[in-house]
């Protein structure tokens, strides 16, 4: 996020422009032709585009798979110039343009890489298997051939159930310590040229786990997006139940890419504080205590939301939708979030976190009991519980949380969960993380 284009402050996105553009990936759709057009060189641009777009493979997976010998990929020698012949006739076809590939033990040096890349062929994701050579080497001594079928299995890992099968299996002959210590050494060498040219698609992996592991992680790595240079407006909104560190969050999210953090209850207090028509209608219902009808403060909200510095900016939102119905009011009103988060915290938290809480009425100064002791015996005397934070009423306040959030989880199948019971500097790696990079490739999470 903190890499993509800004753009010009005096001409922001309209809302609906720009939700439209960012949903349908317009902005990604444009660059993404634009690379095509600069590593082919086409006669024809205008043609070349057309059948760009026809194709429709701008999200199908490109993956390689490299790593040591025994890592868990196989490899054939054949020389460099025929293997980039033969893998740009193959990934030219029509399956493999509309589907994606996945390329095996290939390149294995800079040449090879070199040779994909004039050839027009760029992977998304290149997995690194790696593990200990003696880890490796003893996986090595275990594999049998077998020389009918060709076959190759081991005697750890996968041990043919065939009597007859198992009967004819030999040694290869060129899987000996002495030769595979050789490859290993010759893959040492090349590595890191390979890790210099797709260091900013790579991702390396520990091979030496169960194989299942292995796998669960090298999908969770080509279902993600790489950071974006089109242009993208933070449109957040945070759901959690009280106590469990939105606000914290909001502001260190606000704080470090100047976006608007906008938290409902606050607004609604502004509002009638500034003595605005709004928060004249507002101000009786929060006299009373009672809740603002939705119409007004969607009516509030969208006058912020639609302020210059939320739309050339963005924001984060936390307090409102409150339940599906306000969701779809913000939907029909084209404020669409683009991130959505759902923070989890145990019931014992929150009440350790909230019950515990005691503000001194002199100083206007918070403290916890656990957290945030009071210094002094004086001011510990002083200390005063703001109602809202009895036990009794924290629970009202979980009761209406938790009777709408499956709803509203449902509402927003995007969203990610965010632990809220750690380290706050913790959570917002995470939530950092998942704001910058665009949101998971659905067409790839099948694989």
């Amino acid at each position: 996020m903190a890499e993509a284009p800004m753009q010009d402050p005096a001409r922001p996105w309209p809302p609906p422009a720009g939700a439209y553009a960012e949903e349908r990936g317009l902005f990604q759709l444009l660059q993404n032709m634009l690379e095509e057009l600069l590593i082919h060189k086409p006669d024809d641009p205008i043609e070349f585009m057309i059948n760009h777009l026809k194709q429709n493979n701008d999200d199908a997976p490109r993956i390689c798979v490299l790593g040591p010998p025994a890592s868990g990929k196989t490899t054939v020698k054949i020389p460099n110039a025929l293997w980039a012949n033969l893998i740009q006739e193959r990934l030219s076809n029509v399956d493999c343009i509309k589907q994606g590939w996945i390329l095996e033990g290939f390149p294995e040096n800079q040449e090879q890489a070199w040779m994909l890349q004039s050839s027009g062929i760029f992977p998304r994701h290149v997995v690194m298997l790696c593990a200990p050579d003696t880890v490796l080497i003893e996986r090595s001594g275990g594999k049998r051939l077998d020389p009918l079928t060709q076959e190759v299995f081991h005697t750890t890992f996968h041990w043919p159930s065939d009597p007859l099968v198992q009967q004819r299996l030999v040694e290869p002959e060129d899987l000996s310590e002495q030769e595979v210590s050789k490859k290993l050494l010759e893959y040492h060498r090349n590595f890191p040229e390979i890790f210099h040219i797709y260091q900013k698609v790579l991702k390396s992996i520990n091979a030496d786990q169960p194989s299942v592991d292995v796998l669960s992680q090298v999908l969770a790595f080509v279902q993600t997006r790489h950071r974006s240079a089109a242009p993208f407006t933070p449109r957040i909104l945070f759901f959690g139940p009280p106590g469990s560190g939105k606000s914290l969050q909001a502001a260190l999210i606000a704080q470090k890419y100047d976006v608007v953090n906008i938290c409902c209850g606050q607004l609604l207090k502004e509002a009638v504080a500034d003595n605005t028509k709004l928060g004249e209608l507002v101000k009786p219902y929060i006299d009373s205590g009672c809740p603002v009808p939705d119409n007004l403060v969607l009516k509030l909200l969208t006058e912020r939301l639609n302020a210059l510095d939320c739309l050339t900016n963005g924001w984060v939102l936390s307090g409102f939708p409150r339940d599906v119905k306000q969701g779809e009011q913000l939907q029909k009103a084209q404020m669409n979030p683009n991130r959505v988060f759902f923070f989890n915290l145990p019931y014992e938290s929150i009440m350790e976190r909230l019950s515990q809480r005691r503000t001194d009425p002199v100083t206007g100064e918070r403290y916890h009991s656990t957290f945030r002791p009071a210094p002094t015996p004086e001011i510990q005397a002083r200390l005063r519980q703001n109602p809202k934070d009895k036990e009794e009423n924290i629970e009202k306040r979980l009761d209406t949380y938790y009777s709408n959030i499956k709803a509203l989880e449902h509402f927003y199948q995007d969203a990610f969960y965010v632990n809220a019971d750690q380290d706050p500097y913790v959570i917002f790696e995470f939530i950092e993380s998942c704001i910058i990079k665009p949101l998971p490739c659905k067409n790839i999470r099948s694989l």
